[in-house]
C-alpha cells in the first residue's frame, strides 16, 4: 500500500502548502531535421509528461516538516510514484484536472529530496519537487 502524499498532521489538522508552482510538461515529440531545412515530427504518445509540480510549506513546525521527510523516506526516494490529494491544490479556482496528473494518466513521484529550511527553532519551510510520470497506481491495495 503506497502512503498517500502528506496533507494532515498527526491531529488531523489540514497541512497546505503557501505557494504552488505547476509546469504543464509536454508530449513525447522527437523532430528530425533534414539537411535542407526541412523539419518532420513524431508524437510518440498520447499522453503528457514531465508535469512539475513545486509545493512550499511556510512557517510549518518541524513536526510537519519531518511528515515530508518520512513520506520522502517510504517511497524510496524517486523511485516509488504516488497520487496528490486536492488538499495540495487548494487555492486553485480552475478545473481540477489541469493541475492534476492523474487527469493525464500520470501519477507523481518525488523529482528531488525536500528542502527543508529551519526559520527559528521549531519552525521551518520545507519545498516539495515533484514530476509527473506515466504510470498506473493500484488504489484498490
Amino acid at each position: 500500500m503506497t502512503t498517500p502524499f502528506p496533507t494532515t498532521d498527526a491531529q488531523g489538522n489540514l497541512v497546505r502548502p503557501t505557494s504552488q508552482s505547476f509546469d504543464s510538461g509536454s508530449y513525447p515529440v522527437k523532430t528530425y531535421k533534414s539537411q535542407n531545412g526541412a523539419e518532420a515530427r513524431i508524437l510518440y504518445g498520447s499522453l503528457r509528461t514531465n508535469m512539475k509540480l513545486s509545493l512550499s510549506y511556510a512557517n510549518i513546525t518541524d513536526a510537519n516538516a519531518e511528515l515530508f521527510l518520512d513520506h520522502y523516506d517510504e517511497m524510496k526516494g524517486t523511485f516509488t510514484v504516488f497520487g496528490v490529494n486536492k488538499i495540495v491544490r487548494a487555492g486553485w479556482k480552475g478545473s481540477r484536472d489541469a493541475l492534476g496528473a492523474s487527469a493525464a494518466g500520470n501519477a507523481y513521484r518525488y523529482e528531488s529530496a525536500p528542502q527543508v529550511v529551519q526559520v527559528r527553532p521549531g519552525i521551518s519551510t520545507v519545498t516539495v519537487n515533484l514530476i509527473g510520470v506515466i504510470d498506473v497506481i493500484d488504489e484498490s491495495t
